[in-house]
Order: C-alpha cells, then sequence, then structure tokens
C-alpha cells in the first residue's frame, strides 16, 4: 500500500530526482547534509524522501531515476525561492506544452498495445472537443479521455479549462486521466481522476458579471483510482502498467468489465 509523501517528504523527494540524474547517491546525500542551500531539511527527511521514492519505483535499486524532474515543475520548492519568480515564461510554457504532448503519445501508445480496438487523437485535429483521445471498445463501451500529464510523481496538480468541465459534465464518457511520463517517453503511471471530486473541486460563479475560465487543482489521493477507468468500462487496468502508484493514492486490484 503506498504511502502519501508528506511535504518535506515532497520536497526531498524532488531534489534527489533532480541530483541523481548527475550524481550518485552518496555524493548527492553528502551535498544535502553540507551545502546551505539544502539545510531546511534534515537528513532524515533526505533519507525518507529516497526511501520513499524507491518503495514508489521511482529511484532503482542502483539509484537511478525513472522520471526526469523538469525546471518548470520545480517552481513550488522551496530552493526556488532564491530565484526571482515570474508568472509566464515562454521557455515554461514549452516545457509544459513538451509533458502534454509526451503524455498524449504515452497514452496512445498504452491504448493501442492494450488491444483498444478504436483509438483516436482528437486533439491532434482541434481543441474544440474538450478532450484529447476519444477509444471505444464498442457502441456502449466507449472513452473520452482528457490527459493531464506531469514528471512530478510526489504531487498532482492539474489544470483544467472550463470547457473541458463543461463537456465531461454533458458527456458520461468523459474521463480524466494523469499520466506520470517517464524518461523514456513513456508512461510510468496512470490514474484516473474522479468525477465526484472534480465536481466539488471546481470553483462556483458567484453573479452574472464573472466566472471561472480555467482552474488549478492539487488532487489529493483519495479522488485517484489506478488505471484508466469510465463509468461504463475499464479501458486500462492498472497492472498493465509498469510501476506502482503515485500521488499517494492506493492501489486495488481492477477486473475488465
Amino acid at each position: 500500500m503506498p504511502s502519501l509523501a508528506t511535504e518535506p517528504t515532497r520536497r526531498a523527494a524532488l531534489r534527489w530526482l533532480s541530483e541523481l540524474q548527475v550524481a550518485e547517491v552518496p555524493r548527492v546525500r553528502v551535498l544535502f547534509a553540507n551545502h546551505p542551500l539544502y539545510a531546511d531539511l534534515t537528513p532524515a527527511q533526505y533519507a525518507e524522501g529516497l526511501a520513499w521514492l524507491r518503495r514508489m519505483g521511482m529511484v532503482t535499486t542502483a539509484g537511478r531515476p525513472v522520471v526526469q524532474v523538469i525546471d518548470g515543475e520545480l517552481a513550488d520548492d522551496s530552493t526556488a525561492s532564491t530565484v526571482p519568480r515570474v508568472l509566464w515564461s515562454q521557455s515554461a510554457e514549452d516545457v509544459k506544452q513538451a509533458i502534454g504532448a509526451a503524455g498524449e503519445q504515452a497514452l496512445l501508445r498504452l491504448l493501442r498495445e492494450g488491444g483498444v480496438p478504436y483509438v483516436r487523437h482528437v486533439a491532434a485535429e482541434s481543441d474544440a472537443f474538450g478532450y484529447d483521445i476519444a477509444a471505444a471498445r464498442s457502441v456502449a463501451e466507449r472513452a473520452h479521455i482528457e490527459v493531464k500529464a506531469t514528471t512530478d510523481p510526489t504531487r498532482l496538480v492539474v489544470h483544467l479549462t472550463r470547457h473541458e468541465y463543461e463537456v465531461m459534465a454533458a458527456e458520461t464518457d468523459w474521463c480524466l486521466a494523469a499520466v506520470l511520463v517517464g524518461m523514456d517517453g513513456n508512461a510510468a503511471s496512470v490514474a484516473t481522476v474522479k468525477r465526484e471530486w472534480l465536481h466539488s473541486a471546481v470553483p462556483t460563479d458567484q453573479g452574472r458579471n464573472g466566472r471561472w475560465e480555467s482552474v488549478r487543482l492539487t488532487v489529493p489521493g483519495c479522488a485517484l483510482m489506478p488505471g484508466l477507468v469510465t463509468e461504463a468500462w475499464v479501458v486500462l487496468m492498472g497492472a498493465l502498467l509498469a510501476v506502482g502508484p503515485v500521488w499517494g493514492f492506493q492501489s486495488s486490484p481492477l477486473a475488465s468489465a
């Protein structure tokens, strides 16, 4: 059963993932213990961060990270306080789009390799659909999949547009797939965000003169299901994925509908 990372554990894990891309575990441990930039966490918290990553399968026994931390995904880490903050930059937007595109392609491959007979990448045609991928096993078993991708295994943050939300509210086939993109570009983990949680989490318009158009949501583990699941069928079981659940959700066996 996966454990939910505390905020210090999450910060330590992100730093391990970043530093292990260029150094071995003993050297990184010395860095954390001696560099003043990393003194806000204790050696025990850094040890727990590494242990958590190993339990989640995000770091191999040889100390190599499975996922690559992107700079744009570390903006909320405490070490970022030493760097001037900006609200938007083209480079950060390019990184975000690249991660999103990688997540869509990774899920397309999983669906096709998983034997789903009909798979269509509608996001490549238009943004008007309100979802990224259309998949179907039969007329009664269809899925309209909105993909939200990340390289951060410690916390799931998604941005949902008003159009995506309204399509979800109108279509029972709509589902939101969270994809953890691995260093090889494949899906290291996939989870479905529960529709009822999304309904409860979005803001409420306060009057006729204003309405929300997009929202940033931090998704708790209790709002996630392993694999890709709609109300009609289990599109991809969690057992098909190579890495155990992340983002603090609990894995449970799923049987094909």
